[in-house]
């Protein structure tokens, strides 16, 4: 998502327009270059070529007096990721650029945002024996996860490193030294860290902000976003674990034995594709096996998606990245980072509550979630008077820090709704007014989501449905008064998964042709690993300290991904990101822990909404059969989505021919693990074909279950399948299942379109 620039025009007696200064005004692009240019052997290293272009542009517009170096203007040289470099360049010197032939395109840079003591037992990592996925994967052992995020805190007891082995030979990074980090910071759990500040930087970004503590111009996490993920993802063992007492037991990451890198590319207002490209660039040159990315903005065309670009290159290399979702949902089509060589992630809920009850004087029981540690507290849980301040054009009933009017609130409870500012920071409004408790009531745009807080003062987060309740209460009654009940953690009692309300919903805008999300992951409620020097909220007046916190997204799920998919990595080195990805997808769960559909709000979930199902570890470990995809297939179907030879070769540097790779392969598809079907006007009949690898018993019987989508009919003409290494099947379309003693299922997505 590119950032929204306001323009404040000012008009001066010169002879100079408006235009004429925008166009004089310096952003920041992405240059990309011909990866087989004759021109660069000319040169004594990349960088003196890539700026060579860089001076033909400047020296092409220059105006007479002004001596600036060229070389200044350079951000990042790529080298892995793409070939070609990141500047501060003028409008018209980029249109300059544009025109000179080994310029394949020169994008502006776009602006992204950042989207456990339990998750691992509710997946069944820690099975018993040698049986577990930990011991069939030796806990990830020998793998090296990659983590672009906003940094670490490398104190936190999550990355301690007794017990792990020194990295791979293989591994090629550093731990960059920087303002309260230095080389010491890292060690045998935490193998590297490096930071990427540039593209913020001069896109004039502040970094600092009075809602948030200070920033560190170092892979240092000023925020907990990145401590949370990479503790999520490759945490070690810490067995005293909880949030101020709540959701106690012992923290582990995903793949506790795999080796974490860092990469700090969000700072405090977002995170820059310039430094997110020179992030990837320079990990698939640290040989990082795993790439996790809990970042992103709204669906855009993979030519135009520096995510997609750049991962590209690594699933080139053998690196499985994984991306979240996005948190836009449940809006339809606004899942991001669909590029079919990435591991797309939604979010989903577990079977742990933190129950906060609301009791109301007539003796109704409004159900709510909290992490304020009040149980059992006689002055968390006392009876006080309800009121909700609504009305007027100050922001009351959003609870905006100064909106509340103290002779209203004080030594109340009050009502906030959810909404314009942080969860947490209402909490802290109605403490500066003089209230004493709070109940964060959703919104008919939040539904039910119950997202708890580590709040400042007692208070709970009630559904929608509870809300309308509630405030038809206090309404209708002359002096309302309600409690708060805390109830501790309770495990087990609730339906899990459910899907996320916030989770990004399909079909891909950018991308249809592929079903995306790939599958969902726990990503509600996780607590992880958090900054030292913050407080749970992560407010900067929130004075209490913890090694834990709580947080919900899409970013919480994708690490969950990443972590098993370097399990996997770990048990079959020599398996492909696809093969990995097939595994984790054809293995999903369809049904929750109680043996129902998985729900997402009050109907079954649907394949927009969970892809293949929820990852479950378990069944990964061993999936019998993958669709195994090689980089080239990937090119030939970008052919197939009738892409330009120069979009083609700007997302995969490869000038290819269509026309001959089509007449090559006719009737080509992708052999993904889900399967999408567009019906056209005029269409009524479409031919899918699918290759699978036998990758369990060397000898192994499948028949085949299909289930049709409504108003479908699917002919398969193989039903039954005894395999010895691969097999292939073609069929029109439906739900395929391969079964033996276990079930390799593809879920199928069928389209209708008028055009």
């Amino acid at each position: 998502m590119e950032p929204k620039i306001l323009f404040l025009c000012v008009i001066f007696l010169l002879f100079v327009s408006s235009s004429s200064i925008e166009t004089m005004k310096k952003k920041t692009y992405i240059i990309q270059l011909h990866p087989n240019s004759q021109t660069a052997k000319a040169f004594p290293s990349k960088l003196d070529w890539h700026l060579s272009f860089l001076q033909e542009a400047v020296l092409g517009v220059q105006e007479e007096g002004e001596e600036e170096e060229p070389s200044s203007r350079i951000l990042y040289s790529y080298a892995s990721a793409i070939e070609g470099f990141s500047a501060q360049l003028t409008e018209s010197e980029a249109e300059t650029l544009k025109n000179i032939p080994e310029v394949v395109a020169v994008r502006p840079d776009h602006v992204l945002q950042v989207q456990t003591t339990y998750s691992y037992k509710f997946l069944g990592l820690n099975g018993p024996g040698n049986s577990g996925v930990w011991s069939k994967s030796r806990s990830g052992r020998g793998t090296i996860i990659g983590v672009l995020d906003t940094g670490v805190w490398p104190e936190s007891p999550s990355f301690d490193d007794t017990g792990m082995p020194s990295p791979p030979s293989k591994w090629k990074g550093v731990c960059q030294e920087g303002e309260s980090f230095t080389s010491s910071s890292c060690n045998r759990k935490l193998i590297g860290a490096r930071f990427f500040i540039r593209g913020h930087r001069v896109a004039n970004s502040p970094l600092d902000s009075p809602n948030m503590p200070r920033e560190y111009i170092s892979a240092r996490d000023s925020t907990g976003h990145g401590t949370h993920t990479a503790s999520t993802v490759g945490g070690s063992s810490v067995s005293t674990a909880s949030v101020l007492g709540n959701g106690a037991g012992v923290a582990r990451g995903m793949a506790p034995g795999a080796h974490v890198a860092v990469y700090k590319v969000c700072w405090f207002n977002g995170c820059y594709s310039s430094d997110i490209l020179a992030a990837i660039d320079v990990a698939i040159q640290d040989r990082v096996d795993v790439l996790s990315l809990s970042l992103g903005g709204f669906p855009i065309p993979l030519y135009d998606d520096t995510i997609a670009i750049g991962t590209f290159r690594a699933t080139e290399h053998g690196i499985a990245v994984v991306c979240a979702a996005g948190n836009n949902g449940p809006i339809a089509s606004s899942v991001a980072n669909t590029a079919p060589w990435v591991s797309t992630v939604g979010a989903g809920t577990v079977d742990r509550k933190f129950p906060g009850v609301v009791r109301l004087a007539n003796g109704k029981l409004l159900y709510g979630e909290s992490l304020f540690p009040g149980k059992g507290l006689k002055k968390a849980e006392r009876v006080l008077e309800v009121v909700y301040v609504a009305g007027g054009d100050r922001g009351s009933e959003f609870c905006l820090r100064g909106s509340l009017p103290k002779e209203t609130v004080q030594g109340k409870m009050v009502i906030c709704d959810r909404g314009v500012n942080g969860r947490s920071e209402k909490g802290q409004a109605v403490k500066e007014a003089g209230g004493v408790a709070m109940i964060l009531a959703n919104t008919e745009i939040n539904q039910e989501e119950d997202s708890v807080d580590v709040h400042l003062i007692p208070a709970t987060l009630i559904g929608y449905e509870e809300s309308v309740v509630l405030k038809g209460y206090v309404r209708d009654t002359v002096r309302p008064k309600a409690r708060l009940i805390f109830g501790g953690t309770v495990i087990g009692r609730s339906r899990a998964p459910e899907v996320a309300q916030f989770s990004a919903r399909g079909p891909s805008l950018a991308n249809p042709s592929i079903l995306k999300p790939d599958l969902i992951a726990p990503g509600v409620n996780i607590i992880a690993a958090w900054p030292q020097n913050l407080g749970p909220t992560g407010l900067p007046y929130d004075s209490r300290r913890v090694n834990f916190t709580v947080m919900s997204g899409t970013s919480m799920s994708c690490p969950h991904v990443s972590g098993i998919t370097a399990l996997l990595r770990s048990a079959y080195p020599n398996w492909s990101p696809a093969a990995i990805k097939s595994a984790l997808m054809t293995t999903a769960d369809l049904y929750d822990r109680r043996g129902k559909e998985i729900r997402d709000g009050e109907k079954p979930a649907g394949v927009f909404a969970i892809g293949a199902g929820h990852v479950n570890p378990v069944k990964a470990i061993n999936p019998g059969l993958v669709y195994n995809i090689q980089p080239v297939d990937y090119v030939a179907y970008l052919c197939t989505l009738g892409f330009t030879r120069s979009d083609i070769l700007a997302i995969t540097h490869r000038n290819v021919s269509c026309g001959a790779i089509l007449r090559k392969s006719p009737g080509f598809t992708l052999n993904y693990p889900s399967i999408s079907v567009i019906f056209r006007r005029g269409t009524t009949k479409e031919m899918i074909t699918r290759r699978v690898t036998n990758v369990g018993s060397p000898k192994s019987i499948y028949t085949l279950n299909v289930k049709a989508p409504k108003g479908i009919k699917v002919i398969v003409n193989l039903k039954r399948l005894v395999v010895s290494h691969k097999v292939a099947a073609n069929f029109a379309d439906g739900q395929l299942t391969w079964v033996n003693s276990q079930r390799v299922r593809s879920p199928i997505s069928v389209t209708l379109k008028n055009h």
